[in-house]
């Protein structure tokens, strides 16, 4: 599975190159209204022609990025997985309790995350030492939740609350819990 951090940087790119081609669609627009004579200051052909190709362009791109999303196979296929390792949490008055002081997974196990809360809607997110997220989910009281993770880099990660659940939440943080080697 491909680092999240990778697919954001990939996607960043593809996107934002896609949102100037937008954006070229209304400056040449907005520049043509401005300077037109009388009558259409634009060509229809060639407007609907634009529009045809920022979607087909659009659609293409999603199609094409979808493919990188590296924990689709994984999640599409869960019922089939069985995780190496299963970590059962539970949230509860503005707390996470863990099963262990440290987590400690191994490069390469899938790993499934069981959260429970007992009180309020919480998120449970994984983040880098940088503060960017490898991934998070939302934790609602009396559903299934849980995310099966494939871990490819060593590191140390931290969890967070990533919903609004009141002024309490914003301390809903244990730092350097999660250690993979």
């Amino acid at each position: 599975m491909v680092d999240s951090a990778l697919v954001l940087h990939g996607q960043t790119i593809a996107y934002t190159a896609y949102s100037l081609v937008i954006l070229s669609l209304m400056a040449w627009f907005a520049l043509r209204i401005t300077r037109a004579k009388a009558g259409t200051p634009v060509s229809k052909g060639l407007f609907y022609a634009w529009i045809v190709f920022l979607v087909v362009l659009g659609v293409s791109l999603h199609i094409a990025t979808a493919k990188t999303i590296p924990w689709k196979e994984m999640d599409l296929h869960r019922a089939h997985i069985t995780p190496d390792k299963v970590f059962k949490i539970t949230v509860e008055d503005h707390r996470f309790v863990l099963p262990a002081d440290t987590l400690y997974i191994n490069v390469g196990e899938k790993v499934l995350f069981d959260v429970t809360s007992k009180d309020l809607t919480y998120g449970f997110g994984i983040f880098r030492q940088d503060n960017s997220m490898v991934f998070q989910m939302q934790v609602v009281p009396g559903h299934r939740n849980d995310i099966l993770w494939h871990f490819v880099k060593p590191g140390i990660y931290t969890i967070r609350s990533t919903e609004y659940s009141g002024p309490k939440g914003i301390g809903m943080i244990l730092k350097d819990v999660v250690v993979v080697k």
